[in-house]
């Protein structure tokens, strides 16, 4: 373990709560909902007060609500302390949650839903692992195999058919998208917000995307969840706009135009530290067993695209060579069609798998890419060579099959030199330029038992006195020290 960033951590997480500041801003976004708003703000300030062993702020982020409901947030938020209301003059609970994150002083933030659907006992599992800064987001998940969740079979199946079409347009590996239950560390929140375009219900999913593009832990918290009857969502309107979310972001992460390489990057885990101190390779160089989750993530980035521009590539590499197989023979045509392809293939794979842009070394890597088409023009070269030497006077047809099968070998061989010669990071001789420190704002693994101690011992406490004063109810919170929790 860094036992220098621990104990930095440590002494942040002291300081946070010496001054008075908050850990973690809890935030309820709402919409025309003033049935049920106060009894859940109750609810949950009470649970904050008693049972969360860290200073924590509600805010009530009322999203141009046309009825009661900020009238009763604002009052709320003058009767009872650590609760304020953030008005926003749009719909959406996207815009919300962004608006809100991006201007809070929080290190965790978080929001759930205002029906209070999830139990309220899975918050500490959900914000503990960002504090101690195990992982980058956190969320709820109803689709684990220890989940307990009440509702009708109609949104079980349209909730299931959802994430499945996520893992198979998006790749994406969480397994709930849309549980209203989710934390961000702030660090994470302020290189993601901004590339988050969706202002409604996709927001959550595409924030999980791009964080887990961008290879961030996402941490999944097993939830007990009660289907609310009275829920606002309008179904098929919602679907609808999902689906043209999926199909804009997925049109965004083919097109490379999201940074999301470097995000993984500057927002380092507990340890990280230590292999980059020992001079090893950066999460960006490291092969697919490597320790690094954006190593892992970006590796797969770069196969995707690269078998993307690959298949383009031999489908206009076949047309070519059947076009001038006539006036120029099968040698010939061959090595023209390997020619212009290369080229185009070179500055495909230049900007889209490996991201690359402008004129920089534009000259260099063409140079170097045509060495890599020098290699694959002879590998494809001796097969057609073998072809007729062995089949005399062979078909077209089986000439082409023949050069379609070199040329996906000589497409591996290709992604292999791209990645590792011509598009190599460069890296000084003592290690990465970049030295990304673990954040200092956030407990780390030793802290996070500890938590979990906590916060057993404050709940049976509270269960046990109720009708504890102010300054008992916060002697869980007070008890973090520069040592740790006590």
């Amino acid at each position: 373990m860094n036992t220098t960033t621990t104990h930095e951590s440590r002494a942040s997480a002291a300081r946070t709560i010496e001054t008075g500041g908050h850990v973690l801003d809890l935030v309820i976004p709402v919409y025309n909902e003033e049935a049920g708003l106060e009894r859940s703000v109750r609810t949950v300030r009470a649970y904050l007060n008693h049972c969360f062993p860290y200073p924590a702020r509600l805010t009530i982020a009322d999203n141009a609500s046309t009825d009661g409901t900020l009238v009763i947030a604002q009052a709320l938020a003058q009767e009872l302390p650590g609760v304020r209301v953030v008005h926003l003059p749009a719909k959406g609970r996207g815009r919300a949650l962004r608006e809100v994150w991006l201007g809070s002083d929080a290190q965790v933030l978080a929001y759930l839903d205002v029906d209070l659907s999830t139990d309220l006992s899975a918050l500490l599992p959900l914000v503990a692992p960002l504090v101690s800064g195990h992982s980058h987001l956190a969320i709820g998940t109803r689709l684990g195999r220890s989940s307990r969740v009440v509702r009708g079979p109609k949104r079980e199946a349209i909730s299931r058919c959802y994430n499945l079409l996520l893992r198979g347009m998006l790749a994406a590996r969480f397994s709930d998208a849309q549980c209203g239950f989710k934390a961000i560390r702030a660090d994470a929140a302020r290189e993601l917000l901004p590339l988050v375009e969706d202002t409604g219900w996709f927001f959550d999913t595409e924030l999980l995307v791009l964080a887990e593009r961008a290879g961030l832990r996402i941490h999944e918290v097993p939830v007990d969840w009660v289907d609310d009857p009275d829920s606002r969502v309008d179904i098929v309107p919602t679907a609808m706009a999902d689906l043209r979310g999926v199909i804009r972001l997925g049109r965004d992460l083919m097109t490379g135009r999201l940074p999301l390489p470097e995000i993984g990057e500057h927002l380092p885990l507990v340890g990280d530290r230590i292999p980059r101190l020992e001079g090893s390779a950066s999460a960006a160089s490291l092969g697919p067993g490597g320790a690094s989750p954006a190593a892992r993530a970006l590796l797969l980035h770069q196969l995707v695209r690269f078998a993307v521009v690959g298949v383009a590539s031999t489908v206009a590499y076949a047309l070519l060579f059947l076009l001038l197989r006539g006036p120029l023979g099968a040698q010939a045509a061959n090595f023209a069609a390997l020619l212009l392809t290369a080229i185009a293939n070179t500055a495909a794979n230049r900007r889209l798998t490996f991201g690359v842009r402008g004129a920089d070394g534009a000259i260099r890597h063409q140079g170097q890419g045509l060495v890599v088409f020098a290699l694959g023009w002879g590998l494809t070269s001796s097969t057609l060579g073998v072809l007729h030497a062995a089949v005399p006077g062979a078909p077209r047809g089986a000439e082409l099959a023949a050069l379609v099968v070199a040329n996906l070998a000589a497409t591996l061989l290709r992604f292999v030199l791209l990645r590792h010669w011509v598009f190599r990071r460069r890296t000084s001789p003592a290690g990465p330029t970049r030295q990304a420190p673990v954040s200092t704002t956030h407990p780390t693994h030793a802290t996070t038992h500890e938590t979990y101690e906590t916060y057993a011992s404050s709940t049976h406490e509270t269960h046990a006195t109720t009708k504890a004063t102010s300054d008992a109810e916060a002697t869980p919170v007070l008890a973090i020290t520069e040592g740790g929790l006590r």
